[in-house]
């Protein structure tokens, strides 16, 4: 049963960005684009989520066999969907560290260091 496609786009022409960029991911018909779908693609990719075969596991635990299967068991467990996405976030965009002026040894402004 065909319950979506994988699509790959291309970025030809962009005024704003390089082009010839591409992207693959999953729309799945009647849901739209599977956002588990790329929390799987990603925690793997980054290594949150570990891929042994077709098993795929998260802290040591196996979570599904087949990625359709790992994508039914995030969508009902959604606290550890969180989870994944939170590691994903802090892995990928990382929060900047404010410091006040006497941390730093200034007396005048407030200084914001990214680390």
């Amino acid at each position: 049963e065909v319950v979506g496609n994988e699509t790959k786009v291309k970025v030809v022409k962009n005024k704003v960005a390089p082009p010839f960029k591409m992207a693959s991911f999953e729309i799945l018909y009647g849901e739209g684009v599977s956002h588990e779908g790329e929390l799987i693609e990603l925690g793997v990719t980054l290594g949150i989520i570990d891929k042994s075969g077709a098993w795929y596991s998260y802290q040591g635990d196996r979570i599904g066999q087949g990625k359709e299967n790992v994508r039914i068991f995030l969508k009902e467990n959604g606290d550890i969907a969180e989870a994944i996405e939170a590691r994903i976030r802090e892995q990928v965009f990382p929060q900047p560290e404010i410091t006040t002026p006497e941390e730093n040894g200034e007396k005048d402004s407030e200084v914001l260091r990214v680390v």
